[in-house]
C-alpha cells in the first residue's frame, strides 16, 4: 500500500472564484487504452471532497484529468459553441507511490494553466 494520493484545486480566473461545481473524471491509460476510475464534482472551494485516489488507488502510472470546463463556463458566459476551452484534458504521470501528487488548475473560457502543486 502507498502513502501517496492525487488532489486538485481549480480556480476561475474569468469570475476570480474557486471552480465550483465543475466536473471531473480521472482515468489511468494502461497499453494505450483510458480506463475511467471515477468521476468527480468540485465543491464550493474548488477541490474535490476527498483525495481524487487514495492511498488504495494510488500507484505508478499515466493518468488523465478531464475537468469539464465548458460545461462550467456556459452559466457565466454567452459564448458559442463549440467553445474555446471546452473539456480541459491533463495527461500526467506518478512516478513515486509515497508522494503527494496535486494538479491545480487555473482556467478561464480562453486560458488555462496547470503545473504540480504541493
Amino acid at each position: 500500500m502507498s502513502n501517496g494520493y492525487l488532489t486538485t484545486h481549480v480556480l476561475d480566473i474569468y469570475n476570480g472564484t474557486p471552480g465550483k461545481g465543475i466536473k471531473g473524471e480521472i482515468y489511468i491509460i494502461e497499453n494505450n487504452k483510458k480506463n475511467k476510475i471515477k468521476e468527480f464534482n468540485l465543491n464550493n472551494e474548488g477541490r474535490s471532497e476527498s483525495p481524487i485516489l487514495n492511498k488504495e488507488e494510488f500507484r505508478i502510472g499515466k493518468y488523465e484529468l478531464v475537468f469539464y470546463c465548458g460545461e462550467y463556463f456556459k452559466k457565466f458566459t454567452n459564448i458559442k459553441e463549440p467553445f474555446f476551452i471546452d473539456d480541459v484534458i491533463i495527461r500526467f504521470g506518478i512516478n513515486d507511490t509515497d508522494q503527494h501528487y496535486h494538479v491545480p488548475l487555473l482556467v478561464s473560457p480562453w486560458s488555462y494553466s496547470t503545473y504540480r502543486g504541493s
